[in-house]
């Protein structure tokens, strides 16, 4: 028993001995330079937001009308019009001349003849049955559409470090304690 008594009495000393005088709950490393990583107590946490400016893009789609009109030889162009305004010019501008004159007024009586008629076809060719055709088609444009957005930028975080409460900003939340470096230099 008196063995025991000693050996426990070893134990204790040893113990008291490599405790720090002033230990802490948390642990640092110590560097050569005579700066090290401490444990700072964080105090406040306030986010500091942003307002963002944010486009989603949005389809809008509609029905609309769409005339076509036939072109070429095979969809219902045809110079019958045109035939037949510069017969009944002619006609007409045959009954007008005399002599030499006859001639010319025919030429040009067709001539203008064949101009209205083509002019007519053109214009109340595409309103006639035979001329074109309207479609409904569907029609789409992307549009942006615009809203603010509040977003966290960062975070002001005031800690504590040895009694004295400091302030600085981080880009995540800190939780309950923040990494600190330390440094010692002598004061001369």
């Amino acid at each position: 028993m008196n063995k025991f008594k000693i050996f426990a009495g070893v134990i204790v000393v040893v113990m008291i001995h490599t405790q720090p005088a002033h230990a802490k709950e948390y642990e640092y490393a110590e560097y050569s330079s005579g700066s090290y990583t401490d444990w700072a107590e964080v105090v406040h946490v306030e986010p500091i937001q942003t307002t963002v400016r944010v486009a989603t893009p949005s389809r809008e789609c509609w029905e609309e009308e769409v005339p076509y009109r036939y072109s070429g030889h095979g969809g219902g162009h045809s110079y019958t019009p045109m035939i037949l305004g510069g017969i009944v010019g002619g006609v007409v501008g045959n009954q007008f001349g005399k002599g030499d004159g006859n001639t010319l007024m025919t030429v040009a009586g067709a001539l203008l003849g064949g101009s209205v008629g083509r002019d007519h076809a053109r214009y109340y060719g595409a309103r006639a049955p035979h001329g074109g055709y309207t479609t409904v088609e569907t029609r789409c444009s992307i549009r942006d559409e615009y809203h603010d957005e509040e977003r966290i930028d960062g975070y002001r975080v005031q800690y504590r470090y040895e009694g004295r409460v400091y302030t600085t900003r981080m880009d995540h939340h800190p939780g309950d304690r923040i990494p600190v470096n330390v440094k010692v230099t002598p004061a001369y």
